[in-house]
C-alpha cells in the first residue's frame, strides 16, 4: 500500500511545463494535476506529479508572488546553487540513471555503492534541481 507523504517537495520552474516533460520522461514521474493560466498555458500556477505513491507539487517561478517574495525563494539560477535536494527511492538505479541521461539529465555522480548500504546516483533536472536516486530505503528494517 503506498504511503501518502505527509511531507511534499515544492519547487518552482522558470520554464514549468518543460520540467514537467522532463520530470516525467528522465525520472519516471506521472502527471496527477496540471493548472496551467488560462491565458497563458505556459504559465503553471500548480501542478502534482507522482511516482511510486510519492508526490513533488510545482509551479512556474513568480518572484513578484507574496509567498515567494515573503518566502525568500530564490531558483537555484539565482540563488548560485540549491539550498536543498531530493532523494527518491527506487528498485533499479542503474536502469533509472540510464533512462535519465537519455532523457538529457546531466549525472552529476553515477550510480556508486554507498557505505551505509544501497546504491545512488545523483542528477541535475532542466534548471538545475539537484536530484538523488536511490535504493536505499531509511524505513526498511
Amino acid at each position: 500500500m503506498p504511503v501518502r507523504p505527509a511531507l511534499i517537495p515544492c519547487l518552482s520552474y522558470k520554464d514549468a511545463p518543460a520540467a514537467i516533460a522532463f520530470l516525467c520522461d528522465a525520472f519516471g514521474f506521472g502527471r496527477h494535476a496540471v493548472y496551467a493560466d488560462d491565458k497563458d498555458p505556459d504559465f503553471i500556477h500548480h501542478a502534482q506529479l507522482v511516482r511510486d505513491g510519492q508526490m513533488v507539487m510545482l509551479s512556474s517561478f513568480a518572484r513578484d508572488s507574496d509567498y515567494m517574495k515573503k518566502a525568500n525563494i530564490l531558483h537555484p539560477q539565482d540563488a548560485g546553487g540549491n539550498t536543498q535536494s531530493i532523494y527518491v527511492v527506487i528498485d533499479d538505479v542503474d536502469g533509472h540513471a540510464t533512462t535519465a541521461r537519455a532523457a538529457g539529465a546531466r549525472i552529476i555522480l553515477d550510480p556508486a555503492d554507498q557505505d551505509y548500504d544501497g546504491r545512488v546516483y545523483s542528477a541535475f533536472d532542466t534548471e538545475g534541481y539537484a536530484w538523488s536516486f536511490g535504493n536505499y530505503d531509511p524505513w526498511a528494517e
